[in-house]
């Protein structure tokens, strides 16, 4: 009972931190500083109860006497429990300048911050569909409300609004999805399922699949997947930086947390073919998220549009599962690390520049920026080389491991075509580099680089990103990218997979 108990303590010190920030958000002598260092401390608080989780190769069941197996604590859900963790850590602290330049924060973001990680680990730990349902709405409904936080910009609210109407939406699919399957098995267990798969799938083929469908298409919604991407550069745009942030890295990341789990147990036992759903999904998605990113001049509305190609890359490796490949899943555990590495430490950089200003920074903002800020030039161009795939950055490896998936499952069209939509962005990401180093500016005064702790953050994220992508076994206590596909793989073990 006592082990029981402890395996929850991540997530119940992150909801009891929650409501701690909600009870102190009236308090008129609390700043803003010290509600953004005591989210942070509980934050740590709960990724130092669950760093000792890890690697136990158990899968634990706590407190089966009132859950019945609807929550599991194992090797999966606890990594993916350290990187929303680490990822909210990162999101605050980068962006701390950014936060304490707006006078409309308060304790109601922190603790709203807060009630979308405890979602989000709920998703992670989910062993029911309905326990998912329940994490995947308390996870959305906090980022509708951070969203639409900026109550005087209509830009903001607007992205609310269709984020919420969208999402309530396609949320109803997951949930109709999960009456379905529990008319049919009569159970939303996840080991239920995958069960009744294996021995009745055959009879029940068409009802499993459209049902399987149903739960498909809200995964793919909240992933940024076409068709359902309709929402996406609006809401990044709209929404603060911050949470723009935190939307396309760590956001994007629990749901891949469910979906791994979900496809792994329903279509990898090889009864039924969401491959071929999956596959044409992924290659609508892979080429009109391209499409949409070069067309946009806006930098928040270009990374938002890399983002929709990005989560097609990860749907390669997703559609391969239960297809020969044993990478699959830690294939899209790795490309959820690199692109979470590059996309924190571009929209970190744009949250730093924006600080100061409220206007939406384009291309044309960047002519000559690296005779101006040589060093921010650096780390932009490291994380859009990693973003592009480019040789010795994490990002090139991310990708290398999903082609290696694809080819290995005979999904050759996935692999071609993912390749030449890794040239094609080559054009929007090299294309600030271009403003960066080749275009003169009319201000040419440098300005001195200003060492604080959101740059020396940036700074660590480019590192990591060039240092992930050459290998550093012979660098002590940084882990190389063997040892992190290791990791991943020891976490997907845990699936069956």
């Amino acid at each position: 009972m006592r082990s029981d108990i402890y395996t929850l303590l991540p997530m119940a010190t992150t909801v009891i931190g929650a409501f701690v920030m909600l009870l102190l958000s009236s308090s008129k002598s609390i700043t803003l500083i010290r509600y953004h260092l005591i989210t942070v401390a509980i934050l740590l608080l709960s990724l130092a109860l669950s760093l000792p989780l890890f690697g136990s190769g158990k899968s634990i069941y706590p407190l089966d006497n009132i859950f019945h197996q609807a929550f599991i604590v194992d090797d999966f859900s606890i990594l993916f429990d350290i990187m929303f963790l680490g990822g909210a850590v990162l999101t605050l602290l980068v962006n701390t300048l950014y936060l304490k330049k707006r006078d409309y924060y308060n304790g109601e973001f922190y603790a709203l911050f807060l009630f979308t990680i405890f979602g989000m680990m709920i998703l992670a730990h989910s062993n029911d569909l309905i326990v998912a349902f329940i994490g995947l709405e308390v996870a959305s409904l906090s980022i509708y409300a951070l969203v639409g936080y900026h109550k005087n910009n209509p830009l903001s609210s607007e992205a609310m609004l269709k984020y919420m109407v969208l999402g309530a939406f396609v949320g109803s699919m997951f949930l109709l999805g999960s009456v379905m399957i529990y008319i049919l098995v009569g159970s939303t267990n996840i080991a239920d399922i995958t069960s009744f798969i294996q021995n009745e799938g055959e009879s029940n083929q068409l009802a499993l699949t459209v049902a399987g469908t149903l739960l498909l298409i809200t995964i793919l919604f909240k992933v940024g997947a076409v068709p359902f991407h309709t929402w996406v550069l609006d809401v990044y745009e709209g929404s603060p930086f911050p949470i723009t942030m935190f939307m396309a890295s760590v956001f994007k990341i629990s749901i891949f947390a469910i979906a791994l789990r979900i496809y792994v147990a329903y279509f990898a036992t090889g009864v039924l073919h969401g491959d071929v759903i999956l596959s044409i999904v992924t290659i609508v998605t892979l080429i009109g998220g391209s499409l949409l990113a070069i067309s946009q001049t806006k930098l928040k509305r270009v990374l938002a549009g890399s983002s929709i190609v990005h989560g097609g890359y990860m749907l390669i490796a997703l559609s391969c599962i239960g297809l020969g490949s044993q990478l699959a899943v830690p294939a899209v555990m790795f490309y959820l690390l690199s692109y979470f590495i590059s996309s924190v430490g571009a929209f970190g950089i744009l949250s730093y520049l924006s600080a100061d200003s409220k206007r939406a920074l384009r291309y044309e903002d960047f002519k000559g920026f690296a005779d101006k800020r040589p060093y921010l030039s650096a780390m932009m161009a490291i994380f859009m080389l990693s973003l592009s795939g480019f040789p010795s950055t994490i990002g090139f490896l991310g990708k290398f491991y999903i082609f290696t998936v694809a080819i290995e499952s005979k999904q050759f069209i996935l692999a071609a075509l993912g390749i030449a939509v890794a040239f094609i962005s080559i054009y929007y990401y090299f294309k600030l580099i271009a403003f960066m180093y080749f275009y003169s500016s009319p201000n040419t005064k440098k300005e001195k680089f200003k060492l604080s702790l959101s740059t020396s953050l940036i700074a660590l994220m480019a590192i990591l990103a060039i240092l992930g992508g050459i290998g550093t076994s012979l660098i002590p206590m940084i882990p190389s990218a063997d040892s992190l596909l290791g990791i991943a793989s020891v976490a997907s073990s845990s699936l069956g997979y």
